[in-house]
């Protein structure tokens, strides 16, 4: 997969392949050909010159500055230190104490870095079409938005030898387990919201995000944990998915040692289970009994692109030994771990990447809270 290492704002000599604009028909162009020509420059406080250009098919004019991430940004130096630090698990208020900006700035920054970790992960499956050969682990990583009786999984399709996460994608379900009358009367008096399906259509859709993944003529063999909704979601698909079951079975007294049946879950398992301890050990929106909850289904969808991306690109496959490769390396995407810098080194285009219907409503972000007043959606025509 081909990604630039310096950043689009520090090259001299840059020469757009595609026009920015999403109306322009060269907006799409993959192949060399594209007609501009020069357009003069302009200088701001942080930038001494930067090119501008027309295109000549739409006979709009962009610069430079609009391939690169820090695009209509004030302050594009804030970009690096807060998605580090939010993948860091610091807090909104306490980055925004650190780097002398408002607690909303790095509110809008984390959403732009979401949106962009979106269309890198759909970048990288695009990359990876028919070139998927390791047997995957699936299950639903358990969190909620604004209060635990708005309650949602997260598919969290992992490579078994690679450990590269293949994609994400939330199925928001009824609250589970015994409540007091309190918390019915509490539930009822709540606005009812969407499912979209629940567990089920989630499951279908992420077989549907791998199924293309996979050669033809090769079989998609994934391993569950007995979840009713995997065997449903695979029946229709039978002929290309192998579902292999590990139920969870039932635990001792803290301390007893563990049976067979379950020695053989948790080595089957162990991909998916330690990606979501690593979330909920870095993100705390996720952590158990926090009071840094998320409120919103769209922004913690957001944040858990922002893992992913880090997962797969940026953190060694294991800290623990001492082979520096990435999960994108053991793919084969890249040859080498990424940092930071690299990763924000360039914009993607919405238009431009194949994204699933589930990941345009994420990035438009159409998936609402309702007991929230007020719901932002990404409608922005400049900055799209």
């Amino acid at each position: 997969m081909h990604w630039p290492r310096t950043p689009i704002e520090r090259l001299q000599f840059f020469t757009p392949r595609f026009c920015p604009w999403p109306a322009c028909p060269e907006h799409t162009r993959r192949t060399p050909g594209f007609r501009f020509r020069p357009h003069g420059r302009y200088t701001t406080l942080r930038r001494p010159s930067v090119p501008r250009f027309l295109c000549l098919a739409c006979y709009r004019t962009f610069s430079r500055q609009s391939f690169a991430l820090s695009y209509y940004l004030k302050r594009p130096e804030l970009l690096l230190p807060v998605a580090a630090g939010l993948q860091a698990g610091s807090a909104h208020r306490q980055l925004a104490r650190t780097l002398g900006c408002a607690p909303s700035s790095v509110t809008r920054l984390s959403a732009r870095l979401g949106r962009h970790a979106l269309l890198l992960t759909a970048l990288a499956l695009r990359h990876l079409h028919g070139r998927l050969h390791e047997p995957l682990v699936l299950d639903h990583f358990e969190t909620f938005e604004f209060t635990q009786d708005f309650p949602f999984g997260v598919a969290t399709p992992v490579g078994r030898d690679s450990w590269f996460v293949y994609g994400l994608d939330p199925a928001p379900h009824l609250r589970t387990g015994q409540r007091s009358a309190l918390q019915h009367a509490r539930l009822a008096r709540r606005p009812r919201r969407a499912l979209r399906g629940g567990y089920l259509a989630s499951s279908s859709r992420i077989l549907d995000l791998l199924l293309p993944l996979a050669p033809p003529s090769h079989t998609l063999q994934v391993a569950g944990d007995g979840h009713p909704a995997y065997d449903h979601a695979v029946a229709p698909r039978a002929d290309r998915v192998e579902l292999r079951r590990f139920p969870n079975p039932k635990r001792g007294p803290k301390g007893s040692p563990r049976s067979a049946a379950m020695l053989e879950r948790d080595r089957a398992m162990f991909p998916v289970d330690a990606l979501h301890a690593l979330l909920r050990h870095t993100l705390a929106h996720h952590r158990r009994e926090t009071i840094a909850f998320g409120r919103r289904i769209n922004a913690l969808m957001e944040r858990l692109f922002l893992t992913t991306v880090w997962r797969n690109f940026v953190k060694y496959r294991s800290e623990r030994r001492p082979d520096p490769v990435s999960p994108a390396m053991r793919v084969g995407l890249t040859g080498e771990p990424w940092t930071w810098r690299r990763v924000l080194a360039r914009r993607l285009f919405p238009g431009r990447e194949p994204l699933p219907p589930v990941w345009r409503e994420l990035y438009r972000r159409d998936w609402t809270t309702p007991v929230l007043p007020s719901n932002t959606r990404h409608r922005l025509a400049h900055a799209y």
